[in-house]
């Protein structure tokens, strides 16, 4: 049985770490829900209640980078607020086109979005640089609290 939950545990870690770049799907959130079943599945041996609560705030915090690092990294650019649900937008439509929509589509999106805003084009090219910049940093920094968490959980189990 323990090998059946590793295999649950890593199947919801590799969706996890998947959605820390799509939109779409819940990294953090499906990370926690990984170790919640390994628990399951295990007796939750080594996972006592703190662990799922301390990780669960984990995922939260991680959940709050995505749109707040999108935001900041807009607004820094001098973005309006058309040009943060452009860039999501953006992101969005970019999953039709991986990889390279997801570099490209938050761009356009808050660009567009922006400009249709604004009608100011230099205006709409900051702000489709600061959406990207934005989320990929907010990416990388939860993409390192998704790992940490993971190591977490290893570090418990094994």
């Amino acid at each position: 049985m323990t090998v059946c939950a590793y295999i649950v545990a890593v199947i919801f870690f590799i969706t996890g770490i998947v959605g820390t770049f799509a939109p779409v799907l819940p990294g953090a959130p499906l990370i926690w829900l990984g170790m919640l079943f390994f628990g399951l599945l295990t007796g939750f041996e080594n996972l006592p209640w703190s662990f799922f609560l301390l990780q669960g705030l984990l995922a939260i915090a991680v959940m709050g980078i995505d749109y707040l690092a999108t935001a900041l990294g807009s607004r820094y650019f001098g973005a309006s607020r058309a040009a943060v649900f452009g860039a999501l937008a953006g992101l969005v439509a970019g999953l039709f086109f991986l990889p390279l929509g997801l570099l490209v589509g938050p761009f356009l999106g808050a660009m567009l979005f922006e400009y249709l805003a604004k009608r100011q084009f230099e205006g709409a090219v900051r702000a489709g640089l600061g959406a990207v910049i934005g989320f990929w940093s907010g990416a990388l920094f939860k993409l390192i609290l998704e790992l940490g968490m993971i190591g977490w959980f290893l570090i418990a189990v094994l």
